[in-house]
């Protein structure tokens, strides 16, 4: 099919999915999520909301926060060079769907001026609609969106493949690299090459990262070597770089204000930090007796991000952050809704819709209650009675767990939308 031809069936699909009306041809089901999504955030399909770009100091800071700028060189030599012959830009964005860096064909350049694609531009999904850059950030997977795909019609005659960027320290969504340009340089392999280059990017931040904690290890060993007890050395982020007098540990869950002094962390009982460059010493004192301002009393489990879903546990002593999987994040917002608790295979049936797939559901709630013991019970799966329960919520139901297609979030989803 020609370009004209794909063209011309495309808006027609999109114009009788607006109108509520039977189309010949469906959306992709990713594209009919994105518009229904759009739909919930009010946009206009004739010209999307013109927002103010952030100013220049802005962008700078958030250059210079955002762990991309460690690898611009990749995705430049990857990409620049390649969409520059092809009448292509490259894009890439931070979390918040913000344009940080744009590079390519000149004259492309000054056509995506005239759209607001511009550094600094907001193009999340809820400020644009539907778009290489904004719906990958809501889905966490990589997307292609051609022509009348994309929900605003002035962005018709642009094809544009974007793809996510995680952080392999700790699993945080960084932003999206997209390659962008006019409808008649579209090539199919486009997409497979962008995912291919982030994919590149994460490896390198995943190089940097084993660096980093061997430098620490270097650091860190002869300091161990003088402690006694239980005592290891993490990253930042509770990567273990040495440990010494227990079994290793991949990654030591730290409290979100961790700070040099006594704290009670609950895999080691009290424990003394103390700085190390890169990192913190963490010993056991031996005092596994748990002070009362430490038992956690709230949980909030945060799903009003899109990809971003977090779980935080607080007592009086102070609050623990930790950032959650997908599947993580889908296991706990369905034991929010069920309190009294959830066996196996009920939670099965509601992820997976199959009552069947216990094992894969023992291995996460395993894997989860390695960092939440104390406020999840098992037999069933459960939260603790004593603990107060919170779900935040997106705003619009269509952006509750987005990319889940369990069972329970599509009828929350469905319960909640306005009629």
């Amino acid at each position: 099919m020609d370009v004209r031809e794909a063209t011309r069936l495309l808006k027609g699909m999109r114009a009788a999915a607006l109108a509520g009306l039977p189309s010949k041809v469906a959306p992709r089901a990713e594209i009919d999520a994105s518009w229904r999504r759009v739909l919930g955030h009010g946009v206009d399909p004739d010209g999307a909301r013109q927002t103010r770009l952030l100013p220049l100091a802005e962008v700078e800071r958030r250059r210079q926060s955002s762990p991309l700028r460690e690898v611009l060189p990749v995705l430049r030599e990857a990409l620049v060079s390649v969409a520059d012959a092809a009448q292509h830009i490259m894009v890439v964005s931070d979390a918040d769907g913000k344009l940080l860096w744009r590079e390519g064909h000149a004259s492309v350049l000054r056509s995506a001026d005239a759209l607001g694609f511009e550094v600094g531009a907001d193009w999340s999904e809820g400020v644009v609609g539907t778009n290489g850059v904004g719906t990958p950030l809501v889905t966490g997977r990589p997307m292609q969106v051609y022509s009348a795909e994309h929900f605003v019609s002035t962005h018709h005659t642009w094809t544009c493949a974007g793809a996510p960027i995680v952080d392999p320290r700790d699993g945080r969504l960084l932003g999206v690299v997209d390659v962008s340009g006019p409808l008649s340089t579209m090539h199919p392999a486009t997409l497979a090459f962008v995912t291919s280059v982030s994919r590149l990017a994460e490896a390198e931040l995943r190089t940097r990262h084993l660096a980093a904690v061997e430098r620490l290890r270097t650091v860190a060993a002869p300091v161990l070597c003088r402690v006694g007890g239980r005592a290891l050395a993490v990253d930042t982020n509770g990567w273990t770089a040495a440990v010494t007098g227990m079994p290793p540990v991949d990654r030591l869950p730290l409290p979100k204000s961790f700070r040099a002094g006594r704290v009670w962390l609950p895999s080691l009982g009290m424990c003394a930090v103390e700085p190390l460059p890169g990192g913190w010493l963490v010993q056991a004192v031996g005092d596994d007796v748990r002070p009362a301002d430490a038992i956690p009393r709230r949980v909030v489990l945060d799903l009003s991000r899109p990809r971003r879903s977090s779980v935080t546990v607080s007592g009086d002593a102070g609050s623990w952050t930790q950032e959650l999987s997908p599947r993580h994040a889908e296991l706990l917002y369905v034991l929010a809704l069920h309190r009294t608790g959830r066996t196996a295979a009920q939670l099965a049936h509601d992820i997976f819709e199959d009552p069947t797939r216990t094992v894969t559901v023992r291995a996460e709630m395993s894997r989860l209650r390695r960092h939440l013991a104390e406020v999840l019970a098992h037999r069933p799966y459960r939260f603790a009675e004593d603990v107060e329960v919170e779900v935040v919520r997106p705003p619009h139901a269509a952006d509750l767990l987005p990319h889940s297609t369990a069972p329970a979030v599509r009828g929350a989803r469905a319960r909640h939308h306005p009629h």
